[in-house]
């Protein structure tokens, strides 16, 4: 009896004894373990901050350079050309936007820089180009444009994305102006990013067109008069004609849809009423621009084509636009690839990426293109109210053009006029015209 009890004492101590061993053992295998893991850290974060120390080591290198060489990088803008009349300078970043005044007498611009700049078209012809900067708070336009009286202009913002008017001060001698005063702030209302917006030219409504399908009227006091969905899956465009009445859009389908805005004899809004579709290319339209009196749209596609239309119809008694001429252009990889036409519809310009070119609507064919006319894609192309320069605008810059293929065309067109039974005082009329178009063009001969 006595024996079997050391025998249960001594299994007991051997239990014991080897339960404190096994947990010696636990205890030094997890000091060990945490011991490497914390040498795995150190190693792992060694070489991440060797490389982040190279890259900021980098960087700094990097804007040395940027530094050390400010002359290499203004050649690498600079840009010359016959046809070129100025450039304007200002803007620190990307110009975005660009419109004429109604009265032709100012340009405005807007930048990502959170500028805007007011251009006196009279100095465009001197060295110095004078200029009214007025800045954004906390945030850039994305578009601009001027009210029909040439007294405030409304801008899109970026962050807020929503509408804002300006009305301009005018300096104490009644010449010029001296800043701008903020009027109004519309209420956010698209989703998308808005990429058009546009002005009546009798001031009843303004229009703001998002990336998606949907295209907003607002009266000027920011009060949605109107919410059209184009049915387009995506927007790529959108205007307002300059006669006021119609509004269009442009997107992922192959047509261009225009809508009339019918007010009532006392001013109120009634209705947007469908009107007609430019039809004809192959893929979605990228851009669209109208003629001054609306009786022309030219159209961009990405099927690489631009079509010219006969817009001055009646479409309530069925009448369809009528194609004038189309042709085929280079189309831009990249942004930029953007349409214009002349005032007098005979002309359009087409800029793809740096690249503009000019074509005749008459014969459809290419009479001169200009490269690397921006150090990045074009943003914008515009028509002065004469037809007499063409501007561009993308990087910081805009460039004015004398429109050198239109004076050319336009010679053409004065001396076949002279074919035609016209009284002794027309001819004459028309014989210095002539006179004056050739003296001009004689400048640019090669």
């Amino acid at each position: 009896m006595v024996e079997v009890e050391s025998n249960n004492a001594l299994i007991l101590t051997l239990a014991i004894g080897g339960a404190i061993v096994a947990f010696i053992l636990y205890f030094l295998r997890a000091a060990k373990s945490e011991e490497e893991n914390e040498q795995q850290k150190s190693a792992d974060r060694k070489p991440q901050n060797n490389g982040a120390a190279k890259n900021t080591e980098e960087s700094k290198q990097i804007s040395k350079k940027k530094q050390n060489h400010p002359r290499s990088e203004l050649k690498a803008v600079a840009f010359s050309h016959p046809w070129l009349y100025t450039s304007l300078k200002g803007h620190s970043s990307t110009i975005l936007s660009m419109d004429f005044s109604s009265n032709g007498k100012y340009l405005i611009s807007c930048s990502d820089d959170r500028s805007v700049f007011l251009w006196p078209s009279k100095d465009f012809s001197n060295k110095e180009h004078k200029s009214l900067r007025i800045n954004i708070e906390f945030d850039h336009a994305t578009k601009v444009t001027w009210s029909p009286d040439s007294k405030a202009f409304i801008i899109h913002k970026s962050v807020e994305n929503c509408v804002e008017v300006y009305k301009l001060n005018k300096k104490s001698d009644g010449h010029g102006f001296s800043g701008s005063t903020k009027l109004t702030t519309f209420p956010k209302h698209h989703i998308d990013e808005v990429i058009a917006m546009g002005i009546s030219c009798n001031g009843k409504f303004i229009m703001t067109c998002s990336k998606s399908t949907d295209l907003v009227l607002w009266d000027l006091k920011g009060q949605i008069i109107a919410n059209v969905d184009t049915y387009l899956m995506s927007n790529n465009c959108g205007r307002v004609s300059p006669c006021g009445r119609y509004i269009a859009a442009s997107g992922f389908a192959p047509d261009v849809k225009v809508w009339e805005v019918v007010f009532n004899k006392s001013g109120d809004f009634q209705a947007v009423n469908r009107a007609f579709e430019l039809q004809g290319h192959k893929s979605g339209v990228l851009d669209f621009a109208f003629n001054c009196d609306s009786t022309r749209v030219a159209t961009l596609s990405k099927d690489g084509s631009w079509r010219v239309f006969d817009t001055k119809i009646d479409y309530k008694k069925g009448e369809d636009p009528r194609l004038i001429q189309s042709g085929k252009f280079e189309l831009a990889s990249q942004e930029g690839n953007h349409i214009a036409i002349s005032p007098e519809g005979h002309l359009i310009v087409c800029s793809t990426g740096t690249k503009i070119s000019f074509y005749s609507v008459e014969s459809g064919k290419c009479e001169g293109s200009i490269q690397d006319v921006h150090s990045g894609p074009i943003t914008s192309l515009l028509f002065d109210s004469s037809g007499d320069q063409l501007l561009t605008s993308g990087d910081r810059h805009i460039r004015v053009f004398h429109n050198i293929v239109g004076f050319k065309l336009k010679l053409a067109s004065l001396k076949a006029s002279l074919k035609s039974n016209l009284s002794s005082a027309m001819k004459d009329r028309i014989q210095d015209q002539i006179s004056q178009t050739e003296k001009f063009l004689v400048k640019f001969k090669n």
